[in-house]
């Protein structure tokens, strides 16, 4: 059953999920979807924040949400049932130009129920620039953000075999791995440095809470006991716990070489959050 009023008003949410990028956010996104005082829009990434302020992500987003509507109706296929008229007009709405402008994104979390309170988990948010995050500070007086933490050298890798495997290319020399970890982009989601100090000048530990990647492998109920306390949530009994959302391609093994060049470039990244966070938030990446 469909947790839906179709005649609800727009609306802000409540929470987001804001990062980092390959740290666990689609789990998380899955787990809060099944407590019964949140609602999760049908897609998850409404990418709202980065459309207005990041250029270079306009160029995929209409590709993301074309992706997102084709994943629901082939979801409502597989189960031999006809998609909902609310859901249809919903995604025909949300889908048609104008995009990305305040009513519309309101409008994303308008079929919440009356009581629930509404996320938004898009990981690129944690790459804003300052004036992005003072934007989305004054547009979201009251929201709560959970930014999780990857150990930098494992987000670095995972988003990198994301990557290649997208681009159906697979490196076939140790020189050629190393060229791939030269991309940019490696660096950049995974830049703590520069984006932690950006989110904690406007939110304090009352707002925003950081948590560690490892956390969802080693004690995926005490982290969501946690983001529980932290959202002010009722404790819920969560299905598939340690069920993985992304299974990693076992065919792309990255050679120590290249693992020990992602280790060169992002030392300074640990050195940063070990003396944010503390040894044992470092400790627990794994």
């Amino acid at each position: 059953m469909m947790n839906w009023d179709p005649e609800g008003k727009p609306r802000k949410p409540d929470f987001l999920g804001i990062g980092a990028q390959k740290a666990g956010t689609t789990w998380l996104s899955q787990m809060l979807g099944q407590h019964p005082d949140v609602w999760t829009p049908p897609f998850k990434e409404v990418q709202f924040f980065n459309h207005r302020f990041i250029e270079e992500h306009r160029k995929w987003l209409p590709w993301h949400f074309r992706r997102g509507r084709q994943n629901i109706e082939k979801r409502w296929a597989a189960r031999g049932e006809e998609m909902p008229r609310e859901m249809v007009r919903y995604l025909d709405r949300v889908t048609r130009e104008p995009m990305f402008t305040n009513h519309w994104y309101k409008l994303v979390f308008a079929p919440a129920p009356q009581g629930a309170r509404t996320i938004d988990v898009t990981p690129e948010y944690s790459t804003l620039p300052a004036e992005g995050v003072e934007f989305l500070a004054k547009f979201l007086p009251q929201a709560k953000f959970i930014y999780i933490i990857r150990h930098p050298v494992d987000r670095a890798v995972s988003q990198l075999k994301m990557n290649l495997t997208r681009a159906r290319r697979k490196p076939a020399t140790v020189e050629d791995w190393l060229a791939e970890v030269e991309a940019p982009e490696l660096m950049d989601r995974g830049d703590y440095m520069t984006y932690v100090p950006r989110w904690n000048a406007h939110f304090g530990p009352d707002r925003l809470l950081y948590l560690p990647f490892g956390m969802i492998a080693r004690d995926p109920l005490g982290l969501l006991r946690r983001v529980e306390d932290f959202l002010d949530l009722r404790p819920h009994d969560y299905r598939d716990l340690g069920k993985k959302v992304f299974a990693s391609d076992n065919a792309l093994v990255v050679p120590d070489q290249a693992r020990a060049r992602l280790r060169d470039k992002l030392e300074p990244q640990f050195a940063f959050l070990e003396q944010s966070f503390g040894p044992e938030f470092t400790k627990a990446f794994r």
